[in-house]
């Protein structure tokens, strides 16, 4: 079914840029068909508890054919669904359900990587040195008398060389797992495979795309490769803002992106895209161009320590920068990759969460009361922020990492790539519990990754009409959200206990938002109590506690 035959609900080109957009990760969204992986005829028979929940959109993690060497991240086909997730007739009923509800649907793009099982990667294998099928992606020969050194000292995200050698002497270049290899950007071929691509899934209907590893892309490969100190791979603090790292965040990647924002400026509405960049905020928000991608995500926020001078200073910024290119802002806390908030906020700010992982969530003791009151009032202010709100699968049940999860069970490939030294991310990707009670709490099957005995207790069954549930908390806050949304602006006031651990903002349209950081209460500022995220009593606003106020 192409949007042509739909009813489509696209019809607003800015409605990007207030959205609240639902990350699902489909492996462990619901599983339909009962073999213990999630699948789009899941994520469709949900699709109405998530317009209760009261989102824009959903954005889809990959769902295409994979062999999972990195959670699906490993794309063997762009343009088709994975047989264990469903079909492309399983994805066009997804997608006429969510029109119908009115929520529109975002897709993964992976375009710095494949899988080394997609058709082009094999041809490269069965390729001579030097051939087209090589030349879309980056293959090199070794250093040495017998090229039996790699190219260069690159390491892989995931640890280890960045480049794998295969049977014929050459090494390929992935910055990810050795199953992961890049694409060559340079290639027209592969620039204008992935316009079809584009073009394919919008015109099945979807609203726009998410990129992953956005600022990867280009990168500059002489004929002698240099080296590079151990710390080339740190997320924006090695970086140099002038564009001129050999790996990331190169100028050349916008062209790229230029590329793209004509085939989105195709359609009517034009299709939006999100950048996953992880470089500085000045660097950041080139890729929210509007002859770019629109929007990039802020990690600053989800990164921020427990502190109101952090959270104004990463919020005055974001709004500025994004002002700047017409582009609106991101607020995110939780996602596939990292730690669930609850869980961070649970613990000390200078806590090591790798060290902390491996200790299975014992070392520093976590303090789950105040990890849930802080996610209550992180989430509260984050969604009364102007910009866009990207929500990750179970943080509206107020899910903790799970922390301990038997090592012979992990699946993702930092595990084994660092020597059994980081144990990953699996941890926030357990499947969602949607029942108190059965052998999977709801989800379907036997469930991929194993479940906690306390996810009863935290599931949409166990929480759904409790007022004071998180789950209560997250359909009131949206449900509000989209009644009081304004402008892109806020106003600061100061008339809320001390400035240096409250933040007090105004929309346009009357709607404030007061948090209070501290451990102890505040004086509640007047107006009418439209919702808290922990109770109020005698006119005190509590310790990290936010309400929202109509005055």
């Amino acid at each position: 079914m192409l949007v042509s035959d739909q009813q489509s609900i696209q019809s607003d080109p800015n409605w990007w840029r207030q959205a609240a957009v639902y990350q699902i990760y489909p492996r462990s969204f619901a599983d339909a068909n009962g073999d213990g992986i999630g699948d789009l005829r899941g994520v469709t028979s949900r699709l109405p508890y998530l317009s209760e929940l009261g989102i824009d959109a959903v954005w889809l993690s990959p769902f295409y054919p994979s062999e999972l060497a990195d959670g699906g991240y490993d794309v063997a086909d762009y343009r088709d669904v994975d047989p264990r997730i469903g079909s492309l007739d399983d994805f066009d009923t997804m997608m006429a359900k969510a029109n119908e509800l009115g929520i529109r649907i975002i897709v993964d793009i992976v375009p710095n990587h494949s899988s080394d099982q997609h058709a082009w990667f094999q041809e490269a294998l069965a390729a001579e040195p030097g051939s087209p099928e090589r030349d879309r992606y980056i293959f090199r020969d070794g250093k040495g008398p017998d090229g039996a050194e790699p190219p260069s000292n690159w390491v892989s995200h995931f640890g280890g060389s960045a480049w794998t050698r295969v049977p014929d002497g050459q090494w390929y270049l992935h910055l990810f797992a050795r199953e992961q290899p890049d694409f060559n950007w340079t290639n027209t071929q592969v620039r204008e495979d992935f316009k079809k691509t584009l073009r394919f899934w919008s015109d099945r209907g979807v609203a726009g795309f998410r990129i992953d590893v956005a600022h990867a892309l280009a990168k500059d490969l002489p004929a002698e490769l240099p080296d590079l100190p151990p710390t080339h791979n740190d997320t924006m603090t090695d970086f140099p803002t002038d564009g001129s790292h050999p790996l990331y965040d190169r100028h050349e990647v916008h062209e790229i992106y230029r590329e793209w924002r004509e085939v989105f400026d195709e359609y009517d509405p034009p299709r939006t895209a999100v950048a996953e960049a992880w470089v500085a905020n000045e660097r950041r928000v080139i890729y929210a161009q509007q002859d770019l991608l629109g929007q990039a995500f802020n990690f600053e926020f989800l990164e921020a320590d427990w502190d109101a001078a952090v959270f104004r200073a990463i919020i005055d910024s974001s709004l500025a920068s994004a002002a700047e290119v017409q582009a609106s802002a991101t607020w995110v806390l939780s996602n596939h990759d990292v730690v669930r908030h609850p869980s961070r906020y649970a613990l000390p700010a200078d806590a090591n969460l790798n060290e902390w992982l491996l200790s299975e969530g014992h070392t520093p003791e976590p303090n789950p009361e105040q990890g849930l009151r802080r996610a209550r009032a992180a989430t509260m202010l984050m969604l009364a922020l102007p910009g866009s709100s990207y929500l990750y699968q179970g943080e509206e049940l107020g899910l903790f990492e799970v922390a301990d999860l038997p090592t012979g069970s992990l699946q993702d490939p930092q595990w084994e790539r660092t020597g059994m030294t980081s144990k990953g991310r699996d941890g926030c990707r357990v499947p969602l519990p949607w029942n108190r009670g059965g052998p999977s709490f709801g989800f379907g099957g036997d469930a991929w990754l194993p479940q906690p005995d306390w996810y009863g207790e935290s599931s949409v069954e166990a929480e759904d009409g409790v007022p004071d549930s998180m789950l209560s908390l997250y359909r009131e806050a949206l449900r509000l959200r989209r009644d009081f949304q304004g402008d892109e602006n806020l106003t600061w006031s100061g008339d809320a206990g001390s400035a240096q651990s409250v933040l007090h903002f105004r929309r346009s349209t009357g709607w404030e938002s007061v948090t209070n950081f501290s451990s102890g209460p505040v004086p509640l500022p007047e107006g009418k109590v439209l919702l808290s995220s922990q109770p109020l009593s005698d006119g005190q606003l509590p310790g990290e506690t936010t309400v929202w106020l109509e005055r």
